[in-house]
């Protein structure tokens, strides 16, 4: 059985995560050891809240995330995704990961749309040739909640939603370095199929 590991760093819903990942026929183990990221086969960073708050959370898990990444499959999640960016505007600008080249911008206020974006929202497109999203195709619903997107380059983009404007709700570079916007433990069948597309990776 491959090794998952959940990165706790203290912000997230790591037990809704952890099950998302048992339903998908994965047997995750939620941790703060820098070790256990280390020898992991695939590691899921999780996160709710804000950007600054994570990237200082992270501590010395920051260069262990960073480390594995080049040589296993990575998944971040909401704000985990967001933090492999380079760069947040949310409450000043912020460094991120740099896993993925781009910067987490906040919605622009415009009349009749609340932010933050919050509940189903479909996929207007989806790269269905990455093995992510077999199985996933344009307008199938996911389930959301953000303040602050994931403003990036076409060829880092997996999925994109509409929402005020059009974003990227799912990212990723090259290696096996992935990020969702949405929430696939909340997201009904299609957020399972995306995590068993995950676990197929390891």
């Amino acid at each position: 059985m491959k090794k998952i590991t959940i990165v706790d760093y203290g912000l997230g819903n790591l037990r809704s995560v952890s099950r998302g990942l048992e339903k998908a026929g994965g047997r995750p183990v939620i941790t703060t050891d820098p070790a256990d990221v280390a020898s992991a086969d695939g590691i899921v960073l999780p996160g709710v809240g804000a950007f600054r708050d994570g990237m200082e959370q992270l501590g010395e898990l920051r260069t262990v995330i960073l480390e594995a990444s080049r040589s296993v499959p990575l998944l971040g999640i909401c704000l985990g995704m967001q933090m492999m960016l380079e760069w947040s505007e949310e409450q000043g600008l912020h460094r991120g990961l740099s896993l993925v080249p781009g910067t987490v911008r906040r919605f622009p206020r415009v009349s009749g749309f609340k932010v933050p974006h919050m509940g189903w929202n479909s996929l207007s497109s989806v790269r269905q040739d990455n093995p992510l999203f077999e199985g996933i195709r344009p307008g199938d619903y996911m389930y959301f909640v953000h303040s602050y997107y994931a403003d990036t380059k076409d060829r880092y983009t997996l999925a994109q939603t509409e929402y005020i404007l059009p974003f990227a709700s799912s990212i990723w570079d090259e290696r096996y370095v992935f990020g969702v916007q949405f929430h696939p433990e909340k997201s009904g069948s299609r957020g399972l199929c995306l995590l068993k597309n995950f676990l197929g990776l390891l």
